[in-house]
């Protein structure tokens, strides 16, 4: 159990829960003090989940024993997570196997390439734990770059928003953060999966050092899933295009698809098919 990590966590989920959000149906504790910040108190959060303060209050300062399943979900539920953040509340406190083989390559499932050679004129790749893109198709080589051309650690879509960021491509006015956040999620996910990779630790590092926003969602444990995002790309041929990037998890694997479209009729659109 990472008793640090899950400290963090549930403070933070908790500062972020306003009294006003609570249920009607539920009943907080009489307040002993003026409420000095916007959160939930800890007896709140206990009282809600039906456990004692003491023991609430030793999990927020990581000094308390194991939470049973019964005990997380109560604290999932008084804290209104999201399916995404139950699922990492429950790996934080080890009631969920760290994935095997930590930082060995997995074999892309057959039924993923098949799927992604079938995407005829839809830009795609593949791209695992770590955002290492590990298959692509000819529509991705002709809208972004060609990532045989690339080394395996240049082929990090992390370090690719790095390379190229304010030059090929950006976030679309109102969404600049997006992807940043995104990324957030995903590694932070893929840590608690992974929690002995070194290389995804360092990618974590390089990429927080270099952009606050990831930074921030980062220590916030934002770990809700961003599956659409919308991004300006500079194309040396087509010119700018506004375009839609959506990520799809495949199941019992650790890959996502990654596609590009265009909304329809848009410049965008009729660029894409000219791929």
């Amino acid at each position: 159990m990472s008793s640090q990590e899950l400290a963090d966590f549930l403070r933070r989920r908790r500062e972020a829960l306003r009294p006003e959000d609570v249920p009607a149906e539920a009943t907080l504790p009489p307040a002993r003090r003026a409420r000095r910040t916007p959160g939930l108190r800890r007896e709140e959060v206990a009282a809600l989940a039906q456990v004692s303060v003491s023991y609430y209050e030793r999990l927020e300062r990581a000094r308390a024993p194991r939470p049973s399943p019964q005990v997380l979900s109560a604290l999932a539920t008084a804290l209104q997570l999201t399916e995404a953040e139950r699922d990492h509340l429950a790996r934080l406190a080890g009631q969920v196997l760290p994935a095997e083989n930590d930082g060995a390559p997995e074999q892309v499932p057959e039924d993923a390439r098949r799927l992604l050679d079938g995407l005829d004129g839809i830009p795609a790749y593949i791209v695992n734990d770590r955002q290492d893109i590990v298959a692509w198709n000819a529509a991705a080589v002709a809208l972004m770059t060609d990532f045989s051309r690339l080394t395996p650690d240049e082929r990090n879509l992390t370090r690719l928003s790095l390379r190229f960021r304010d030059t090929l491509c950006t976030g679309a006015p109102g969404s600049e953060s997006d992807f940043a956040r995104q990324t957030a999620a995903q590694l932070r996910a893929a840590g608690v999966r992974h929690p002995t990779d070194n290389v995804l630790a360092e990618l974590i590092n390089e990429f927080a050092a270099q952009d606050p926003v990831f930074a921030s969602s980062w220590r916030h444990h934002a770990v809700r899933p961003v599956p659409h995002v919308r991004k300006i790309l500079r194309h040396p041929t087509l010119g700018v295009l506004e375009i839609d990037r959506h990520t799809l998890g495949l199941p019992g694997s650790g890959f996502s698809l990654v596609m590009y479209t265009a909304e329809a009729g848009s410049p965008g659109a009729a660029a894409l098919k000219s791929l």
